[in-house]
């Protein structure tokens, strides 16, 4: 591993989540506040990694991996917090996370085989709308006198806010993510043979 600054960006990102997370599930309105802080410098340490990358060239085969999944572990860090504080539902957070899952593996395999992965503009879109309702949710939770939106405090959870926005988010990564496996399907079936190959000899 390359320890340039985009790289140690990179890991402050991903030793910030457990701190947004212990920080968050909190009662104290004061804990959420500061887990909500953590997050968002932790997400700006992304755009800060890109700068530096860009800036000085300084690309490494590493960083190219884990600032992708430094970014998926903080949101679905976030996602997680949310459905254990009832504030989104837990379904729609699992189907965000296995999505992510399944590209971030897909996406480890074609740089195993020096392909790289083809991104949309949807999964661009998706990346986008999933930050904001993450960054959005946070902001309301800390301003005090706004009306509750925990689902179980409320008998028509569909007509949350909340609820509403992610129904977007979760829309578009399930059809970005379909459309990834569609446009990638050559990595796919390289991955079938290998297995195949694997299991037969």
């Amino acid at each position: 591993m390359v320890i340039n600054i985009p790289n140690q960006l990179t890991l402050i990102r991903i030793i910030l989540t457990p701190v947004f997370v212990y920080l968050f599930i909190q009662e104290s309105k004061g804990y959420k506040l500061a887990g909500s802080i953590i997050f968002i410098i932790a997400a700006f340490t992304d755009w800060y990694d890109g700068y530096f990358a860009r800036r000085f060239q300084s690309v490494s085969r590493w960083g190219q991996f884990m600032d992708p999944l430094a970014d998926k572990i903080l949101v679905s860090s976030a996602f997680l917090v949310f459905s254990y504080t009832y504030y989104v539902f837990w379904w729609m957070t699992i189907l965000i996370i296995f999505r992510d899952a399944l590209i971030t593996f897909l996406r480890s395999f074609a740089m195993t085989i020096g392909k790289p992965i083809i991104t949309s503009a949807f999964a661009k879109w998706k990346t986008f709308l999933q930050m904001a309702f993450v960054f959005a949710l946070l902001i309301y939770l800390n301003i005090p006198g706004l009306p509750d939106v925990r689902l179980n405090r409320t008998d028509t959870p569909w007509l949350l806010w909340t609820t509403l926005g992610l129904s977007v988010v979760l829309f578009l990564n399930l059809f970005s993510g379909i459309q990834y496996l569609i446009v990638n399907r050559s990595h796919l079936q390289e991955l079938g043979r290998r297995i195949i190959k694997l299991f037969t000899h």
